[in-house]
């Protein structure tokens, strides 16, 4: 079924597989996420992740699982941002 999506890019990974992020948007994730976390204490519930763009680093925290992305977004997912930083 993936076979048939190579070349094309917009494309969806196999949940059993990660895709490979550069190292800056992950740094950038994270600073957009740890932001959110200190402007909003008060906030309830645990965001999923974060979609930036690859090409301006702007992004939004998300808390959804499966979130809808614009051709030029990625999806970091939280656990990725944390092992990143840590």
């Amino acid at each position: 079924m993936y076979a048939s999506l190579q070349g094309q890019e917009n494309y969806t990974v196999p949940p059993t597989q990660t895709a490979l992020v550069d190292p800056a948007v992950i740094r950038a994730a994270g600073q957009i996420y740890y932001t959110y976390c200190e402007v909003h204490p008060e906030i309830a519930g645990q965001p999923s992740g974060v979609a930036i763009s690859r090409l301006t680093y702007r992004g939004k925290v998300i808390f959804t699982q499966h979130p809808v992305l614009l051709p030029q977004e990625c999806f970091i997912p939280l656990q990725q941002i944390e092992s990143y930083m840590y």
